[in-house]
């Protein structure tokens, strides 16, 4: 036994110095001395942008848009989202694709502030980036890992996880980070950036757009109230020189799906064309564009299909074995341009929902400028941004809609003109619908006989499966710390 022990040892020792020799000089000769052994952020930022959209614009489509009542996977199987029947596997493809994409991101910031790269444009788009990305990250889950994220190469595979407070916190002082890097900022190379085109100026005002957004979020959590509105004030008010915002569609963050290679829609491709129509528009949607004869109803670019000559969705919530029938659904075809392809799809935050956004922070006493002046914008802008040939007055489309602005109404009441609008400024945003839901309770949505979760619109969602074996002391710190990892536990800011 003591022979063969040391036979196996001497082997054992052989192999590590052979292995040891093979290694020497190997770096330096599969080095190429007229590159970078790291990417560049001119190579990184596309297929980031690209790779976020894509795994944003899918989990609207099938979870969103479920939710949120603007379509209905019909059927009386189990796990149909729109009666809040959410299989805990739904959890796992934002959040490994957000997190994937984070590496990227974090990526473009660490080359760029390197002495021989160094770009305070690419270190300003990364740090926004971040920020909207952990913003979608925390939103959808609460408590989840960020200081520590995304630190594989440094061995750290088991990241404690951070409360949403101090989350946003840092985002916060990511953002003012940002801002800074990004005034008077030279533009970055055009083709690295499918959103603004290298324009570092428009990433600064899509920057502090998001700010708002997110100060908007935490503007009804007690203990951040008096901040947000400040910085609200700040922003819009009393220093916007210094924080410049998207001053029309113009600026809108979108990233346009081309057709020409990485940029084709991941919906061509990700969704079967009889998968596309097999969603039915629910009659909320539907309704509320009919009785407005909003213009976006009827569009080539939506392209709704009629039925019986009209227009006409489904209830949303419906029970089992009601037996429903299918009407209005979007159509599908790569023949002309539909929801399928179309460039907008690729919508990260536009100037209607900065608007409405602006409007009720108006409504309810925190800037200057009027809310009906907001209001009015943002109901403009949101059909405009699909139909740029919209020329009918504002105020001339309200009153035939009756929905012009009512200075006398309840702040409960202009919140539901807000939000109602604001719902469909947000149509294909990823979960943003669904978050300003659980912040305001807005618009208000009719509730079916089949929903689960004792009729409550889910809170969030669950931490995937594989994380509990996989850092499981950390899941366990993150649920005793924010409650049951059901859909139910609300996260930090809905509280008040």
């Amino acid at each position: 036994m003591k022979k063969n022990t040391y036979i196996f040892l001497m082997t054992m020792l052989l192999m590590s110095a052979a292995i040891s020799s093979c290694k020497k000089g190997f770096i330096e000769m599969n080095t190429d001395p007229n590159g970078t052994p790291n990417a560049l952020p001119q190579q990184l930022l596309a297929p980031a942008l690209v790779n976020t959209l894509s795994t944003n614009m899918l989990r609207n489509r099938n979870f969103n848009n479920e939710l949120m009542q603007v379509t209905v996977d019909m059927g009386d199987s189990e796990g149909r989202v729109f009666r809040y029947d959410i299989r805990r596997s739904m959890a796992d493809n934002t959040w490994n694709g957000w997190y994937i994409q984070l590496t990227n991101f974090k990526d473009i910031y660490n080359v760029a502030s390197q002495p021989l790269n160094y770009n305070e444009s690419y270190m300003g788009i990364s740090l926004i980036c971040q920020s909207w990305v952990y913003s979608l990250l925390t939103d959808t889950y609460g408590d989840v890992p960020y200081f520590e994220s995304n630190q594989g190469r440094e061995g750290n595979f088991t990241p404690k996880f951070d409360k949403q407070k101090d989350i946003y916190t840092d985002i916060f002082n990511n953002l003012e980070r940002a801002d800074t890097l990004l005034d008077a900022a030279a533009n970055v190379v055009p083709s690295s950036d499918p959103v603004f085109n290298g324009d570092a100026a428009k990433w600064r005002k899509f920057g502090n757009s998001l700010y708002l957004r997110l100060l908007m979020r935490l503007s009804g959590k007690a203990e951040m109230a008096d901040f947000c509105k400040a910085k609200i004030k700040e922003i819009v008010d009393t220093n916007p020189a210094a924080y410049p915002i998207m001053a029309g569609n113009e600026d809108a963050a979108v990233l346009r799906w081309t057709g020409a290679g990485s940029l084709t829609s991941p919906f061509i491709g990700g969704v079967r064309e009889q998968d596309w129509r097999a969603l039915a528009i629910t009659e909320f949607f539907i309704n509320n564009l009919s009785r407005w004869a909003d213009p976006r109803l009827t569009t080539n670019r939506w392209s709704i299909g009629t039925y019986q000559g009209g227009y006409a969705g489904v209830p949303s919530g419906y029970a089992p074995g009601e037996n429903i029938e299918k009407k209005s659904y979007f159509l599908s075809t790569t023949s002309k341009t539909t929801l399928m392809n179309d460039p907008l799809m690729g919508n990260i935050m536009n100037f209607s929902e900065l608007q409405f956004i602006l409007a009720e922070a108006a409504a309810k006493g925190w800037i200057s400028t009027p809310a009906e002046t907001y209001y009015k914008a943002g109901v403009q802008s949101g059909i405009t941004f699909w139909i740029p040939t919209f020329t009918t007055p504002i105020d001339e489309y309200l009153a035939s809609a009756d929905i012009a602005w009512n200075e006398d109404a309840s702040l409960n009441d202009k919140m539901e003109m807000i939000h109602l609008q604001k719902y469909y400024s947000m149509f294909g945003t990823d979960f943003q619908q669904w978050f300003e839901y659980r912040r305001t309770g807005h618009p208000v949505l009719p509730k079916g006989n089949g929903l689960r979760n004792n009729g409550v619109m889910p809170a969030r969602l669950v931490y995937p499966v594989y994380v509990q074996s996989t850092n499981p002391d950390n899941y366990r710190a993150a649920v005793a710390a924010q409650g049951p990892d059901e859909i139910y536990t609300q996260v930090w800011w809905q509280k008040p």
